[in-house]
């Protein structure tokens, strides 16, 4: 079953924090709304203006933060939402780069501890995977000097 649309970066954020609270996290979230204060409204869509009518006439970005690492052995994690339905979600320090709709559910795969460093002697590598039920695993390579703490105790 896919996960139900957020149309709008508030939609979002609202799901993100519903995720949070029921993880026992607080979040601090830091709004960008306008054209002026937007990467998208920066890029524009290089027609004569916004069309007033239109979702994105106003362009809005979040940046969210959780409380930090350190606390019961909580990975560091933040997560930014753009205007066009993508985000960018950043576990102890790797970007991951997830559907707007589908952020919800690896924040909670994240905190359910769904999550393992998988390590290759040959040829060498690291990676961090995280394991949404019912999508395909999300996988991004670390480098094996930059293991946290947190990421040396998922290691397989």
């Amino acid at each position: 079953m896919p996960p139900p649309h957020l149309p709008t970066t508030q939609s979002a954020v609202l799901a993100i924090e519903a995720v949070a609270h029921r993880h026992g996290r607080t979040v601090r979230a830091q709004h960008d709304i306008g054209h002026d204060r937007t990467f998208a409204g920066l890029v524009g869509s290089g027609g004569p203006g916004p069309d007033p009518d239109s979702p994105d006439a106003l362009p809005h970005e979040a940046l969210l933060e959780f409380d930090g690492p350190g606390q019961a052995g909580r990975p560091a994690v933040t997560v930014r939402l753009f205007t066009h339905d993508e985000a960018t979600v950043t576990v102890e320090g790797i970007a991951f780069d997830v559907d707007r709709d589908r952020v919800p559910g690896f924040l909670n795969a994240v905190w359910s501890d769904l999550v393992h460093v998988r390590t290759r002697t040959f040829p060498p590598s690291t990676t961090l995977i995280v394991t949404v039920p019912g999508e395909p695993s999300h996988r991004e390579g670390i480098g094996v000097h930059s293991l946290t703490p947190w990421l040396a105790g998922r290691l397989r």
